[in-house]
């Protein structure tokens, strides 16, 4: 087999896996260097990381998003069959840049203390409800939600 210790710049594709005996893996997302100079279509490389280092699985495993740009150094091992992803052992790890937050489009609930609200993309009214489920009312906004949940305070004496 064929290996190389080599750094990579990539992006982070999907959240990390925890693997077997401490190890975590995830697979980074390698644009060409000359990405000018091929077709609008060439395709990305795909390689396959792992790391047994436990810095670095913990920071794969609670700090990495799908989005994150990632620099990984390492020993690239070639893939065993042409079309297979190659397969990196990381040993040092470094975040370059954070990707976006993720915009909501579905049903979010939330929770603010002793009370569950409930956010919906397709309008700004917000339900707001107890923690034990009872309803307290509808927040015109989500700006309304603490004045809503003030009121229903006073009125209730502090039970929510």
């Amino acid at each position: 087999m064929d290996t190389k210790h080599c750094s990579l710049d990539g992006w982070v594709d999907a959240i990390p896996v925890p693997g077997p005996r401490g190890t975590a893996s995830f697979d980074l997302i390698v644009r060409p260097i000359d990405i000018d100079a091929l077709a609008d279509d060439a395709p990305d490389t795909v390689v396959t990381c792992t790391s047994g280092d436990p810095r670095i699985t913990h920071e794969l495993l609670n700090g990495i998003q799908p989005g994150d740009l990632l620099r990984v150094a390492g020993t690239l091992v070639q893939p065993p069959a042409p079309g297979e992803p190659a397969r990196l052992t990381a040993d040092s790890l470094e975040v370059l840049n954070t990707g976006l937050v993720p915009v909501l489009r579905e049903m979010v609930l939330d929770r603010y203390g002793d009370y569950v609200v409930i956010f919906d993309a397709d309008t700004d009214n917000v339900p707001v409800f107890t923690a034990r489920g009872a309803w307290v009312g509808l927040a015109e906004n989500p700006d309304a939600i603490a004045t809503l949940i003030d009121i229903h305070e006073r009125v209730n004496g502090g039970d929510a």
